[in-house]
């Protein structure tokens, strides 16, 4: 045993070995292909138009499963028009885990609607199926499911439950690009899903998002919202471009429902069909790095990566931001929080504790009041009040002190995984030093 650095001793992972092993965590990969593409889109002043968009889409949707795909701004927009999709309206509901990024679920603010939050499962960190249904009220219309960490969701036992009630499943796939469920991709599972593709993604080109669905109705739908160049009218409307055939659509065609511009910029389009030739195998050696990784950490007791068990039929994917769980009582009562400062110390300047703060105590989702109502917009347009204080989603509001986040391998080199490893070891192993 040899004195952690946060305590004046010989930091493990040296500035030197940083920049030496840096290629090994470098993401997205960006080659002269995604230059040439980016040049291509710009020297054709293509940035507002959906060609190449409209071949990303069918690209896109071809490799996920899906039978519709469409470009978004970001991925926010494409959760915003979902929810207006399944009809998610004023007065209305939505369920939603608390812990995840508020782009899960703030857009049904703006459509007038409130979210029941509800706890996550501690071993997924996704949505507690078991914390579901006895939520589920006359105007509840959709489910958010985020598949947390790349970590997919128990889509069986949701499903069932939406089922059951006559409500739409949304899929938030932002951490999950690739990720399968039982021989299937997650944005394939509900009845629709939004994800984002920004640059710090799993699957990353740029500011951008995506819709994938199997629902006509729900496709056209989004794009009536936030798509009016496809919906087939105007004089500068191309008949090869309609998407729209419902006539109680048509009737609006020319002027998006949402009063909004969502589409994808086509660079980001054209980066995509580059980044989609070389994702899938791309994943694959970050998925054996990982777990890889986690399978050493495993042997540290007290840590466990976050991951799906081996033969459930579950990956990560691109195992957007991994994350280990931590457990204090094994490491005297030390904190995550401590524990991971002295990882850091030594050089891993990516661990950090803790995971997205739950929203369920967020002021936004108790007292804005963004219609300028006079009352919060939770309960503005005659919604039961479903807000939540501390206390009632205990998982939620507890994993604070039982996660921390992992270095991200995206390509396999045994000997520096064993170096970072080592590391957790040294901090571990000198753990009354942290005391």
């Amino acid at each position: 045993m040899s004195k952690l650095a946060i305590n004046g001793g010989a930091v493990s992972i040296t500035p030197e070995k940083i920049e030496a092993e840096k290629n090994i965590f470098v993401w997205p990969i960006y080659t002269d292909e995604d230059k040439a593409a980016l040049l291509s889109v710009t020297e054709q002043f293509k940035m507002s138009g959906i060609d190449i968009t409209k071949q990303f889409e069918r690209e896109y949707a071809d490799w996920i499963g899906a039978k519709y795909a469409l470009g978004y701004c970001n991925g926010t927009a494409s959760l915003h028009a979902a929810m207006w999709a399944c009809g998610v309206g004023a007065g209305d509901e939505i369920i939603c885990p608390s812990m995840t990024y508020w782009a899960s679920c703030t857009a049904a603010l703006s459509l007038g609607a409130a979210v029941n939050f509800a706890d996550v499962d501690p071993e997924t960190l996704c949505i507690d199926p078991n914390d579901i249904e006895h939520r589920i009220g006359p105007k509840t219309r959709a489910i958010v499911v985020v598949h947390y960490a790349g970590y997919p969701a128990d889509m069986d036992k949701i499903m069932k439950i939406a089922r059951r009630h006559g409500v739409k499943v949304i899929e938030d796939a932002s951490h999950s690009h690739g990720s399968l469920y039982k021989g299937r991709q997650t944005g394939t599972l509900g009845d629709i899903a939004g994800m984002s593709m920004m640059t710090a993604k799993a699957f990353a080109i740029g500011e951008a998002g995506l819709m994938t669905t199997d629902n006509q109705e729900l496709f056209e739908r989004c794009v009536s919202y936030g798509h009016y160049e496809r919906t087939g009218i105007g004089s500068r409307a191309k008949t090869e471009d309609q998407s729209v055939t419902d006539p109680e659509l048509l009737k609006f065609a020319g002027i998006p429902l949402g009063g909004r511009k969502d589409r994808m910029n086509q660079w980001c389009a054209a980066v995509g069909r580059v980044q989609l030739k070389y994702y899938p195998e791309r994943i694959v050696e970050i998925d054996n790095a990982m777990n890889y990784l986690c399978d050493r950490l495993d042997g540290i007791d007290g840590l466990k990566g976050h991951r799906p068990a081996v033969g459930s039929g579950l990956t990560k994917g691109g195992w957007y931001f991994p994350l280990c769980h931590y457990d204090p009582a094994k490491f005297g009562g030390v904190s995550a929080a401590r524990f991971s400062e002295a990882v850091c110390a030594e050089g891993i300047a990516s661990c950090r504790s803790g995971a997205n703060s739950p929203l369920h105590v967020h002021p936004v989702f108790h007292e804005a009041d963004i219609f300028h109502m006079g009352k919060p917009t939770m309960i503005s347009f005659g919604q039961r009040d479903v807000r939540q204080g501390p206390g009632t989603l205990p998982v939620a509001e507890g994993l604070a002190e039982r996660i921390i986040h992992l270095p991200r391998f995206v390509k396999f080199d045994r000997a520096v995984i064993d170096s970072y490893v080592e590391v957790f070891r040294k901090v571990a192993e000198n753990i009354d030093e942290l005391k």
